[in-house]
């Protein structure tokens, strides 16, 4: 038997042992490459503060709106983001948002920062998600290109420059 069958022979084989193995679902499958994403959001909410020994108040937000996304392939162009945050008066800013789809998907994420004021930028962690974005990863940031607030706790803003990138989680197997 010359060398040539026998190599093809080898070859189908390996071929369709690798196609087995692939369907039956035994090799581990990488996760999603990282997808940037850009765009914005306009929120409104409420603003409840309290006094602090330094000169500026302590203050709990709740914000809710619509996170319009302009480029990020994968993800929906729109969202419903809800957030609230905390900031001691001081120095820290943290809290918690969760971007959701028309389809009820959701990404969750942590947030850090200063103030809620114009131009302070807010850091975010992506820790997971729901439906499509189950088990995301990433991060994003953006800044508050306004705040308004009135005397009765409301406030309204628009962030911009929401930048980022997300990772899905591991593909089903």
């Amino acid at each position: 038997m010359s060398r040539a069958p026998a190599f093809a022979c080898a070859l189908v084989a390996l071929v369709l042992l690798g196609a087995g193995r692939g369907a039956a679902g035994q090799a581990p499958t990488a996760p999603d490459e990282w997808r940037p994403f850009e765009g914005n959001w306009s929120a409104v909410g409420t603003r409840q503060t309290l006094p602090t020994e330094g000169d500026r108040p302590a203050a709990i937000l709740q914000v809710s709106g619509a996170v319009a996304l302009t480029s990020g392939e994968g993800l929906s162009r729109g969202f419903r983001g809800e957030a609230i945050f905390f900031y001691d008066g001081a120095s820290l800013g943290v809290g918690r948002c969760v971007w959701t789809d028309n389809h009820g998907d959701r990404i969750f994420s942590t947030l850090k920062g200063e103030a809620v004021e114009t131009g302070k930028r807010i850091l975010a962690t992506i820790t997971g998600g729901t439906g499509r974005y189950a088990g995301a990863t990433g991060e994003y940031s953006f800044t508050w290109q306004y705040v308004v607030q009135a005397e009765d706790g409301a406030i309204e803003g628009r962030a911009v420059d929401v930048k980022g990138r997300i990772r899905r989680g591991e593909v089903p197997r």
